[in-house]
């Protein structure tokens, strides 16, 4: 069957690498008075969908139907168009002919999926720089934790020596991020994936703050895995991506029971049940799937491949540097990073400033400017501490940090953009900053619920 459900291609193209996004000219109310067109910097958390994203998802709305289930046309064509989304990541992502393409709910599942694949006796390597989604869901394994590397050369050098010195013969497990989600910082993940399989181990990467903002090619990069979510490459709705290495998902049980991961059912005569489960992808993909997820997904890898990795990545490059020259003019704020302020990053760039507590910078940019951005400790803890140089507590409050603290930040402000962002948005956000660190807030905030919000 052919599926040609998409909107035109070209309706909302723009080859300065600048996408149309929803929610581009949505107003928002200021406390000091009238609106202005909000600014939504905070895409590392949630990037805004690409219009050509929702229009693709509206022009197959009324072809939906269930998928693998029905003999009816929508069903069938609602079948092929999830299938073909599985091959549109796969060559998205540069997989070899073997790779499986495994549809889950996000980045924080796929790697639970892949934790649960893992051959008995396995050891897990995870730096403690990583998001809690990449650190924690090991917790059936042995688990290494890593020292932060100060350069990328370090962060080599220390895989080697961890894995020079584990216990020979069993199976190990890198798990590495692409891009720091607080730093933005690259990851030299080849080199990575070269020390790991130099000494028998595999390697996943989390792909979730790389794939929205630079190629990734599994076969070129040479890792096993990779793991994204689709609400952080301009296609929220809830469905993410486990692509790598059949074997060890073929012979792991499924992820979920249930109808889809079965092949076939039988009830004994001793009235038990007996399974033959998939071997392919729908192994892991019990329950109806979500075909708009996927969908959603497939049309964002199809507007970032046509736009151009090189006119999205030198477009991004100049608002890095826009923001990261104009908060170097602030003498109070720091900008946080591992490798050093010159290291290669994506748009990602989280900073304090002197004498702010970030809960309070952050509700001022949103309340009085209509900037959206994110303070906190960003799932990431162990790597916040460690920038931060203390324990980091629950973020929020108002005012100057506690003199408990000693006057340290006890968490950050991160900014983040993407192909969405137009310049207007990060020159108002450094704008913005400047003038609250010289002249204060216009507005009197309060602490609710732990968080730093205007009083009315």
């Amino acid at each position: 069957m052919s599926v040609a459900i998409a909107a035109d291609p070209t309706a909302c193209r723009d080859t300065s690498g600048l996408l149309p996004v929803l929610g581009r000219d949505v107003t928002v109310p200021l406390v000091t008075g009238g609106e202005v067109t909000y600014a939504a910097l905070d895409y590392a958390a949630s990037a805004p969908a690409l219009q050509r994203v929702w229009d693709d998802v509206a022009a197959y709305a009324p072809y939906y139907g269930s998928v693998h289930r029905g003999a009816g046309y929508l069903s069938q064509l609602s079948t092929e168009l999830f299938e073909n989304a599985r091959r549109t990541v796969a060559g998205f992502l540069g997989c070899r002919a073997e790779d499986q393409v495994v549809f889950t709910r996000s980045t924080t599942d796929s790697l639970n999926l892949l934790a649960r694949a893992l051959p008995a006796g396995c050891q897990v390597f995870v730096f403690e720089t990583e998001h809690h989604a990449s650190l924690l869901p090991w917790r059936d394994a042995r688990v290494t934790c890593l020292d932060a590397p100060r350069t990328p050369r370090q962060a080599v050098e220390t895989l080697e020596r961890a894995l020079a010195d584990r216990d020979c013969g069993g199976p190990a497990l890198v798990c590495v991020t692409g891009a720091s989600n607080v730093t933005g910082e690259l990851w030299p993940v080849r080199q990575l994936a070269a020390a790991a399989h130099a000494h028998g181990a595999r390697i996943v990467l989390d792909a979730a703050q790389l794939a929205p903002h630079h190629p990734v090619d599994v076969t070129d990069l040479d890792v096993d895995w990779v793991a994204f979510s689709g609400h952080k490459l301009y296609a929220p709705f809830g469905c993410g991506v486990l692509a790598g290495r059949a074997d060890w998902l073929r012979a792991a049980e499924p992820y979920l029971a249930g109808g889809g991961a079965s092949r076939s059912v039988t009830r004994s005569s001793e009235g038990t049940v007996d399974v033959e489960w998939h071997e392919n992808a729908a192994r892991h993909e019990a329950g109806s799937p979500n075909v708009i997820g996927a969908h959603s997904i497939a049309s964002a890898c199809k507007a970032l491949t046509e736009t151009g990795w090189d006119t999205l990545v030198a477009r991004e490059q100049h608002l890095i540097r826009t923001v990261s020259e104009g908060l170097a003019q602030i003498p109070e704020v720091r900008i946080l990073s591992l490798f050093g302020d010159d290291a290669p990053r994506v748009g990602v760039i989280s900073f304090v400033v002197a004498g702010w507590s970030s809960a309070h910078l952050a509700a001022a940019l949103s309340a009085e400017y209509g900037i959206g951005v994110r303070d906190g400790l960003f799932c990431a803890h162990p790597l916040v501490r460690t920038l931060l140089g203390g324990d980091p507590q629950t973020p929020g409050g108002c005012g100057a940090p506690a003199a408990a603290s000693g006057g340290k930040s006890l968490n950050a402000i991160r900014v983040s953009f993407g192909a969405g962002t137009p310049d207007e948005h990060v020159v108002r956000f450094v704008d913005a900053v400047r003038e609250l660190v010289r002249e204060g807030t216009r507005w009197q905030y309060r602490t609710q619920d732990g968080r730093c919000v205007p009083a009315v």
